[in-house]
């Protein structure tokens, strides 16, 4: 599955919709996995940890690091998905976007908010996954997850 969730935006506009959004992704992507593992890719729109943002003291309250959304995916998680880039890198400065302004991405004043997200049985199979923050084809950096059935 690839996804794009929903953003924010500012003054948290759509935080209410986006916290539907969530709710109802995380009810049917849980329907499809009764039936078979699940991959799960795309922008989530939401740094799920500190180390997954640069500033996190000042984007408390903004779109994409507000508790609400943070909490979310947290509990998403916990429900039996893995989040792949965490199996690998548990350091800060592993972004997957950056804003145009300020020379951002240059500097590494990121965000990681691009994941993939895999069911938990598929964990053993997991041979890598990527940030190929180098690769500058938009504001974004492509993942990449290896699985291998061997």
């Amino acid at each position: 599955m690839n996804t794009y969730f929903p953003n924010s935006q500012r003054g948290l506009a759509r935080l209410a919709y986006k916290l539907q959004y969530d709710a109802e992704f995380e009810r049917w992507i849980g329907l499809i996995r009764k039936h078979k593992p699940v991959v799960i890719c795309g922008d989530f729109n939401v740094a799920h940890e500190e180390i997954d943002i640069a500033r996190p003291k000042e984007n408390e309250r903004n779109a994409g690091f507000t508790i609400e959304e943070r909490s979310w995916m947290t509990r998403f998680l916990f429900e039996g998905y893995i989040d792949t880039c965490r199996m690998f890198n548990r350091y800060e400065g592993n972004y997957s976007w950056w804003s145009f302004m300020f020379n951002a991405r240059n500097k590494n004043i990121g965000w990681r908010i691009d994941y993939v997200i895999i069911s938990e049985v598929l964990s053993r199979n997991v041979v890598r996954s990527v940030i190929f923050a180098n690769i500058m084809s938009s504001d974004h950096a492509p993942v990449e997850l290896v699985l291998s059935f061997r």
